[in-house]
């Protein structure tokens, strides 16, 4: 395969489906996958964009999350990676690929669903990072449902507790340490404005997300410090084989883009380092969408 910023056809720099049949348990794990996902490992270059800053990473161990944690460590920032106990396998190789650039990686896990973790999780990563000027709350919970007879209340309050009630409290216990200059990233989705038949929840606290982090990049522009929403499109990550699509959508999944195939994490980690960089310095309250040709309303 070329190098990934070599000038090329972006429709087949990657793989394209057909994909094989492939369902994990939830969460799943990217190492599992086939083919397994590009986060970065050895295609993200980096340049100093973010030399002594101090970041916090929900969902770090894959997908987005990890893809944003290895660009971040590469462009010099220490990094504290949150994630679920069942991901450790995954969260490990990330943390080596931190400290591999000579960063600070500080190992997170917990579950999210649990206030006084968030709480406990913001309160660790300060003390552990020396403090805090870059937020990513990105971890998620997706899980394909055919009817709406079958998203049960359990569903609607896990989903609702991992994607919506989580970045408030890692929010809200986070916001008195950022100094002027911060930055503030949440991951939404296409499906806030398009959503699919078959993720009522998930669709809902996707447009959740968009709206709350509007609001909030309103009060925190006041303290100097952005917010942003990033609203990716279909990726190849774990969420979607561990039930965030049915199976015989996986095996196809992407196809229906624009570009042919599914985006790869590494292809949407810089528009975080954007984001979090102080070349981003005049955006806030921003949507960026990164949909592979279909755009966000």
């Amino acid at each position: 395969m070329a190098d990934r910023l070599s000038m090329q056809d972006p429709r087949k720099q990657y793989p394209q489906p057909p994909f094989p049949r492939q369902p994990q348990p939830v969460p799943g794990i990217a190492a599992k996958m086939d083919p397994e996902p590009d986060h970065g490992e050895t295609s993200y270059k980096g340049s100093g964009k973010l030399t002594g800053r101090k970041a916090l990473i929900t969902g770090g161990d894959s997908g987005i999350g990890r893809a944003a944690a290895i660009a971040f460590a590469r462009e010099g920032a220490d990094v504290a990676i949150s994630y679920l106990e069942a991901e450790k396998q995954d969260a490990a190789e990330v943390l080596k690929l931190i400290e591999a650039e000579g960063r600070k990686a500080v190992d997170l896990p917990g579950d999210i669903t649990s206030e006084s973790w968030c709480k406990t999780l913001v309160e660790q990563a300060v003390a552990q990072l020396g403090g805090l000027d870059i937020l990513v709350i990105n971890a998620g919970r997706q899980q394909n449902r055919e009817d709406i007879s079958k998203v049960t209340s359990e569903d609607f309050d896990k989903t609702m507790k991992t994607n919506l009630y989580a970045m408030h409290w890692i929010a809200q216990a986070a916001v008195p340490h950022l100094p002027a200059g911060a930055s503030v990233i949440t991951t939404a989705s296409i499906q806030a404005y398009d959503p699919s038949a078959i993720l009522l929840d998930y669709a809902t606290t996707k447009a959740g997300i968009v709206a709350y982090t509007k609001a909030l990049a309103k009060q925190l522009i006041e303290k100097g410090i952005r917010a942003n929403v990033v609203a990716p499109g279909p990726f190849w990550t774990a969420l979607q084989s561990s039930g965030g699509q049915p199976e015989e959508k996986v095996m196809e999944f992407g196809k229906q883009s624009a570009f042919g195939r599914p985006g790869q994490p590494v292809e949407i980690a810089p528009v975080y380092v954007l984001l979090a960089s102080q070349e981003g310095s005049y955006i806030s309250g921003e949507v960026f969408g990164v949909t592979g040709g279909a755009g966000v309303a």
